[in-house]
């Protein structure tokens, strides 16, 4: 089969590969539709992965193609999405069911091989059925959407409250979905400049602002950038006793001056970190209540597939990411586009 393969630190290479191991317990999916999260780009250009080789991608969506055990052949040709962490589910946080805490975990495309491949290995656990109104490339952004959702949830958000999102990225504009769905009376999506204005367009009831537009305060801001900056114009922008949302992934060490740190102190505000969502495969979690949304068009996802490549121009995909060549708020590969 064919893969990308992370042999080192910017050294991707696209490659036949060995069709994956089954274990009991697991299932191999034949992928459909993988999404570039912003994070694989410092994976794969900067960082690197656990170890190496190794195939990266977690957002994607697939077809059963094989199940170790036959009891659960029952999953063999269905469509699925894929919840990409794997707990350790003995831990502390495993043990009450806060899977997306624990401390020993695996991980689809940093930590074992991912989604950017014909083929993965994927646990049944980490599997959801999904049914046939969802679109493959939908399902690759589940899980975005997912930790958007548990982000708004994260906020405690009440209804009427107004809520801002700092960062233009898929997450930032869903995570304005879901505080829209969520009750929230006034949703602003802000942005460096007008380039991603059009997306907002195409969402219900979100407005866009840029940064130097925007002078109000509201009673929740998210912040999903991951810079000093945006988390400086977000304390500036929250009222008092306010609650920011910390889901942008840093980019470096976040330094705070002390008059910033006084205005959190004065504003007595609610500072509160969010990491990635819940899961459960029991029919109720985050993952389902986007399954539902998204099959009900409750939230809506068209408008945040920028680019749609073959598998084959994933590099390419990359590269407008990494060099910002372009706008662009989803990049999505389609595999065996031929069958889609």
């Amino acid at each position: 089969m064919k893969a990308y393969v992370l042999h080192g630190i910017d050294q991707l290479r696209y490659e036949d590969v060995d069709y994956p191991d089954c274990p009991g317990g697991w299932a191999i999916v034949r992928v459909k539709a993988a999404g570039i999260c912003s994070s694989d780009i410092p994976r794969i250009f900067e960082k690197g992965t656990y170890h190496f080789p190794t195939i990266p991608g977690h957002e994607f969506s697939g077809i059963v193609d094989k199940v170790a055990d036959a009891e659960e052949e029952h999953w063999i040709g269905k469509k699925v999405g894929v919840f990409p962490l794997i707990p350790c589910k003995t831990c502390r946080q495993c043990q009450s069911g806060r899977y997306e805490m624990c401390a020993n975990y695996d991980y689809l495309g940093s930590r074992r091989d991912g989604g950017f491949a014909e083929y993965v290995a994927v646990p049944i656990w980490n599997l959801i059925e999904l049914p046939e109104e969802v679109s493959y490339q939908t399902a690759a952004m589940l899980e975005p959407l997912a930790v958007a959702l548990h982000a708004v949830k994260r906020s405690g958000l009440k209804r009427e409250n107004t809520v801002a999102v700092i960062g233009t990225g898929m997450i930032g504009f869903a995570a304005a979905q879901w505080a829209k769905k969520l009750g929230a009376s006034k949703v602003c999506v802000v942005g460096r400049n007008d380039s991603k204005r059009e997306i907002a367009d195409g969402l219900d009831g979100i407005g866009y602002e840029t940064v130097s537009e925007c002078t109000e305060e509201f009673d929740v801001v998210i912040e999903a950038v991951g810079t000093t900056d945006a988390v400086a114009w977000a304390i500036e922008h929250i009222a008092c006793e306010g609650t920011l949302i910390l889901m942008g992934n840093p980019n470096g060490d976040m330094l705070f001056s002390q008059e910033l740190y006084w205005r959190i102190l004065r504003k007595q505000l609610r500072i509160i970190g969010t990491w990635n969502s819940s899961y459960e495969n029991n029919g109720n979690c985050e993952w389902d209540e986007v399954v539902m949304a998204v099959k009900n068009h409750e939230i809506k996802t068209e408008p945040f597939i920028s680019h749609c490549l073959s598998q084959e121009e994933l590099a390419k995909g990359l590269a407008i990411m990494r060099d910002h060549r372009e706008p662009y708020c989803k990049v999505m590969t389609v595999w065996n586009s031929s069958e889609m």
